[in-house]
């Protein structure tokens, strides 16, 4: 049996989900930024916490915590989501 996959982006995960990144819709220097911190195609990322009205994000990617805005969460298109 195989696992279906679905693309969303990663603001739409809930706290304690995983995912795999498919694209990231960014570009310069903001892209450059993610992949510094290792968020790039096929990176597994861990939501750790989202704020309540969920314009900030935790997340995990790695060994490296860090945070991200909505709107910098709604540019990482992710799937597997579990």
């Amino acid at each position: 049996m195989s696992e279906k996959s679905t693309m969303t982006l990663l603001s739409a995960c809930g706290k304690g989900g995983m995912a795999t990144v498919v694209k990231i819709h960014a570009s310069g220097a903001l892209k450059q930024r993610f992949i510094s911190f290792g968020i790039m195609r096929g990176s597994e990322i861990m939501m750790l916490e989202c704020s309540p009205t969920k314009s900030t994000f935790e997340i995990k990617v790695g060994n490296v915590s860090l945070a991200l805005r909505k709107e910098e969460a709604q540019l990482i298109e992710v799937n597997n989501v579990r």
